[in-house]
């Protein structure tokens, strides 16, 4: 039986995963410095999607690939790996129930910047629920 393929499914399970990515990683960063725990954390993704992609026969030729493709996979990379730096120091640092979050404020940021950069268009709805989470991760992250 093949797995749902809709988009809610897959964002729901990426959100489930999210969040023990935070509670394991809070347990993880102690008594190791953040980058090196950062730096852990990358090899054994890179390690479990280089078995997924063979043993689901998805590899193809990377080297094919369009320039524009390598440039922007290549800058999405580089965020990531920024984004994991600073999410491990923040947890060494602070509770995982405050950084979390504020790490969620990627939400309110992306809209932003689809806007900006992709020309999308969320409707006044949108605008309001991302107003909402705005406000709930100041709730959360000010509450000390």
């Amino acid at each position: 039986m093949a797995a749902p393929a809709t988009w809610a499914f897959w964002a729901l399970l990426s959100a489930g995963f999210a969040a023990l990515t935070a509670i394991f990683a809070k347990v993880g960063v102690e008594g190791v410095d953040a980058d090196l725990a950062t730096l852990i954390r990358t090899v054994v993704i890179l390690v479990a999607l280089s078995a997924f992609v063979g043993i689901a026969g998805k590899w193809t030729n990377p080297f094919v690939l369009a320039p524009r493709t390598w440039i922007f996979l290549g800058l999405s990379g580089l965020a990531t790996g920024a984004s994991w730096v600073c999410y491990f120091r923040a947890l060494q640092l602070g509770d995982v129930a405050q950084v979390a979050p504020v790490d969620k404020l990627s939400v309110v940021l992306v809209a932003v910047f689809a806007a900006a950069f992709l020309g999308e268009r969320p409707s006044w709805r949108d605008w309001g629920a991302i107003g909402m989470i705005t406000a709930g991760v100041l709730l959360l992250a000010l509450r000390k």
